[in-house]
């Protein structure tokens, strides 16, 4: 089980990694040309950036304290944080009626939701 929550959290990781990498270089302009990030046009331009950076550091939360063997406890505290910003993605696509985006981001939500509970049940480090 512990090679199935590593692979879920490596997975997890490589996308917040992209997905906040993109959020933070690209302006608010450069995020609205892409059709999918329609959400953006109602956030602040800072809002966006910080959404990035908490999911920069999300990602590399979920894997570097595991690999290291060092500060272990943070995997699981970034798979909750992440799980809240998803939680609050979720929310907006609803709000937007992006069914389709709400249900990928209900995906993500339980995948940080798993890695959680296992980092902090029965695959602690």
């Amino acid at each position: 089980m512990n090679l199935v929550v590593w692979i879920v959290t490596g997975l997890l990781a490589a996308l917040f990694l992209m997905s906040g990498s993109m959020k933070l270089a690209k302006s608010k302009e450069q995020i609205l040309a892409d059709p999918r990030m329609g959400w953006a046009e109602t956030m602040p331009a800072g809002l966006i950036k910080v959404i990035g950076a908490s999911e920069v550091l999300g990602a590399l939360g979920l894997v570097l304290p595991g690999a290291l063997e060092v500060a272990t406890v943070l995997v699981p505290a970034a798979a909750i944080g992440l799980a809240v910003i998803m939680a609050l993605a979720v929310v907006t696509h609803l709000r937007r009626g992006e069914r389709q985006t709400a249900l990928f981001n209900a995906v993500l939500l339980a995948l940080a939701v798993f890695v959680a509970v296992e980092r902090i049940g029965p695959q602690a480090f």
